[in-house]
C-alpha cells in the first residue's frame, strides 16, 4: 500500500499575508497553490513538503517529519530558499518570477507570477494527436527554443542549474512568452543525499550523469534535457530513459526516421545535445544558441512561439472538428 501524500492546506488559510484559494499542482516535493496578494492580485506559492520526508494530516498547518528524517529535511529546505533567492534576483521573460519567499509553518514557501496558459507537454499532445507528418514545423521549434535558451543563458550566468527541463516545465503563456518553471535544485539535493528518496527524474530528460552520485553536473546537464525537449516537439515523444541508452543506444534510429522531415542540422543538434558523455555536448548555452541559428531560420514570419503553434494546430484541424482541450486555456505555475 503506497504511503498516502501530505496534505494541501485548506482554502482560505493565510499565510505570509497571502490567502490560499485552492491547490494547483502537487508533486513528491511539494505543492502548488493557487493565493490572493493582500491587494487582491492572483499569484502561484510553492510550498516546500516532500512526500517522502514528511506528512500533514488534513486541516493541519505544519508537516511532520521523524527524527532520523530531520536533518534531510532541512538540508532541502535550505536548498529550496537558496533556490528562492536565487531566483528573485533573475529578472527574465522566459523565468518563472519569484515575487517573495519566506519561512513559516515550519518549512518555506516561494510567491511567484500567476501564468495563464498551457505547457509545452499538452501543445505537444495536442499536435501529436493530430498525426501529420510534422509534429511541429521546423522554424516553430527554432523559435520556442531560442527564447528558452535566452532564459537558461541568464540562469546559468546566475550560477544556477535548472535540473528539471522537460516539456511540462516550459509554459506557453497567454501572453505569447515561454517560461520555465519549477526548477528542481532542492529535490537534486535530496536524490543525491538520501538513502531514503529514489530519484524522481521524468524518463527521458534527466542527463545520465543524474542517476550517479559521482558525476559533476554544470550546463551541459540542462543541455541534454534541452535537446530531449527538442526530440519531443520533432517526435511527439520523448526519448529513450538515459540508462536504457547507455545500454543499447537507439538515438540514432529514432532520428534516422525524421530525416526529410526535418533538416539534418536540427537532427544534428540533438544528438550533439543528447551525447551520453557529458564533455561531448555543448558547454555553454551560447555555443548552442549559435549553432541552433545557424540555418537560414532567421527569414521566417516575426511570430510569437504562442501564435505559430496555435496557428500550427488550428490549421490542421478541420472545420467540423473542434480543437483539442489542451489547446484551452489552463492557469499554470510551478
Amino acid at each position: 500500500m503506497s504511503k498516502p501524500k501530505p496534505a494541501p492546506l485548506p482554502a482560505d488559510t493565510t499565510i505570509g499575508g497571502y490567502r490560499v484559494v485552492r491547490r494547483l499542482a502537487a508533486g513528491g516535493f511539494g505543492v502548488v497553490y493557487l493565493a490572493v496578494d493582500p491587494e487582491g492580485q492572483q499569484v502561484a506559492i510553492k510550498e516546500y513538503l516532500p512526500a517522502s520526508l514528511a506528512t500533514r494530516e488534513p486541516g493541519e498547518l505544519l508537516p511532520k517529519v521523524a527524527p532520523e528524517k530531520l536533518s534531510l529535511y532541512r538540508l532541502g529546505l535550505k536548498s529550496f530558499f537558496e533556490e528562492g533567492r536565487s531566483l528573485a534576483q533573475i529578472s527574465h521573460a522566459s523565468v518563472v518570477s519569484v515575487l517573495n519567499f519566506f519561512r513559516e509553518n515550519d518549512t518555506v514557501y516561494m510567491v511567484m507570477n500567476y501564468l495563464e496558459g498551457a505547457s509545452l507537454q499538452e501543445y505537444i499532445i495536442t499536435a501529436r494527436d493530430l498525426k501529420t507528418l510534422k509534429v511541429f514545423r521546423e522554424s516553430t521549434i527554432r523559435s520556442l527554443f531560442d527564447e528558452v535558451l535566452r532564459g537558461l543563458r541568464i540562469v546559468h550566468q546566475h550560477k544556477m542549474l535548472h535540473l528539471d527541463i522537460k516539456p511540462a516545465n516550459i509554459f506557453i503563456t497567454d501572453d505569447n512568452k515561454a517560461v520555465m518553471i519549477d526548477f528542481g535544485a532542492a529535490r537534486e539535493v535530496l536524490s543525491k543525499e538520501s538513502n531514503f528518496i529514489r530519484p524522481m527524474y521524468t524518463p527521458g530528460f534527466a542527463a545520465p550523469e543524474m542517476y550517479r552520485r559521482d558525476t559533476q553536473m554544470g550546463p551541459w546537464t540542462d543541455i541534454y534535457a534541452i535537446g530531449a525537449c527538442i526530440y519531443a516537439c520533432m517526435s511527439g515523444y520523448p526519448p529513450s530513459e538515459a540508462p536504457q541508452r547507455q545500454d543499447k543506444d537507439r538515438l540514432a534510429a529514432a532520428l534516422g526516421k525524421l530525416r526529410g522531415v526535418y533538416s539534418d542540422s536540427l537532427i544534428q543538434i540533438v544528438e550533439w545535445c543528447m551525447a551520453l558523455d557529458p564533455m561531448a555536448r555543448p558547454q555553454s548555452v551560447f555555443a548552442l544558441q549559435k549553432e541552433l541559428s545557424r540555418e537560414g531560420e532567421r527569414r521566417y514570419t516575426r511570430l510569437s512561439v504562442a501564435e505559430r503553434m496555435r496557428m500550427q494546430i488550428d490549421s490542421l484541424v478541420s472545420p467540423d472538428k473542434p480543437a483539442d482541450k489542451n489547446d484551452q486555456a489552463q492557469g499554470r505555475a510551478r
